[in-house]
């Protein structure tokens, strides 16, 4: 299919309106629109709802990556100009070399060295990798522990870029920016299918004996990037580390065995589950790296459901929606969205599509 395919009527007005720039109070109070493949019926809901639709001994697959606080704003030697600098992925643990981005790009150089804080934290600039990114090590040799608490004190909720046009990050937004099941750290992003997950729902799914299984991949701004090509085969995702334990392949394989629902808990869990599937078609334990791009037509192995947000035109989240759903249905489901007034992208409500 084309990129062109895959916009639909969401105009700066409807942006305006219907992009969701703070949560709801109650997180499973969310809005949940349920669309059904099999007769193309569409209902609306909210999300607490959503245990109706499973039964016992079916499976949700949940990403547990954990958001650190990546977005740093240092100042450099010499100037004192300000600088933002975006952590992207660790490099080197042993030498503290972080992949970043870094804003504004052109006053930045090799060699220049940056200063965090009060100065307690100083990292210095090793190599360009593209127009903003650059390869920084950090001048710190306390342990791996007290390094990371300094980033989660001197850091920013990384909220997406939109945020930063309309709004402030606010102090609600460390913890509103995590799923409450967010155990491993290393994303730059949330899961934000899971945001809608309270302890009391997850308590409702365990008494009525589904399964919540996690999976971890860690999220970077790939999965946000624009495409930028009209034949969608073309396009190169950013690898995500992921990891699949050995027990949540277990439940899923025996939840698929005995033909129950497996649910994934958004695009990225799908993701992973699509990236390790079997010879046999069964989910295996992996641990690696992925750039699996999913769009349309496409055969899923693993899940026959799918808890995911409303996203963005031409987004690649758009299109793995689509190809789950179908591309006729899921358009026609989005073109619904806007009319209804549903909450859209980070922090907006969700679609079941079973």
């Amino acid at each position: 299919m084309k990129h062109s395919e895959f916009k639909y009527k969401f105009d700066e007005k409807d942006r305006e309106k219907l992009i969701a720039l703070h949560p709801e109070e109650n997180r499973d109070d969310s809005r949940l629109m349920v669309i059904h493949r099999d007769t193309g019926d569409i209902e609306h809901k909210v999300f607490k709802d959503i245990v109706d639709y499973f039964e016992e001994g079916d499976v949700f697959v949940v990403n547990d990556t954990k958001v650190f606080p990546a977005r740093l704003y240092g100042n450099k030697e010499k100037t004192g100009a300000k600088i933002e600098v975006f952590l992207l992925r660790e490099l080197n643990p042993e030498m503290n070399l972080w992949d970043v981005l870094v804003d504004p790009a052109r006053k930045i150089r090799v060699g220049n060295k940056l200063y965090f804080g009060e100065g307690e934290l100083v990292a210095e600039v090793i190599d360009n990798t593209t127009s903003r990114g650059r390869t920084i090590r950090f001048l710190y040799e306390g342990d791996r522990e007290a390094f990371y608490e300094m980033i989660n004190t001197l850091g920013e909720t990384p909220l997406p870029d939109h945020f930063k046009e309309r709004r402030k990050v606010e102090p609600q937004d460390r913890e509103r920016f995590q799923t409450i099941y967010a155990e491993n750290v290393g994303a730059v992003a949330a899961p934000t299918a899971g945001l809608h997950f309270t302890k009391q729902l997850l308590k409702r799914l365990e008494i009525k004996g589904i399964d919540v299984s996690p999976i971890t991949l860690h999220i970077g701004l790939g999965t946000f990037r624009d495409v930028e090509v009209e034949d969608l085969t073309k396009h190169k995702m950013d690898s995500e580390n992921y990891r699949i334990t050995e027990e949540t392949a277990n439940f899923v394989n025996r939840a698929l065995d005995n033909k129950q629902r497996v649910c994934s808990i958004g695009t990225t869990s799908m993701r992973a589950l699509e990236s390790s599937v079997s010879a046999s078609g069964r989910l295996k334990a992996n641990e690696g790296w992925t750039d699996k791009f999913i769009f349309p037509p496409y055969e899923f192995k693993i899940c026959n459901a799918l808890v995911t947000n409303f996203h963005l035109p031409q987004s690649t989240l758009l299109m793995m929606a689509a190809a789950f759903g179908g591309y006729d249905l899921i358009m026609k489901a989005y073109e619904i969205a806007v009319k209804e007034k549903y909450r859209f992208f980070t922090y907006g409500d969700a679609m079941l599509i079973i």
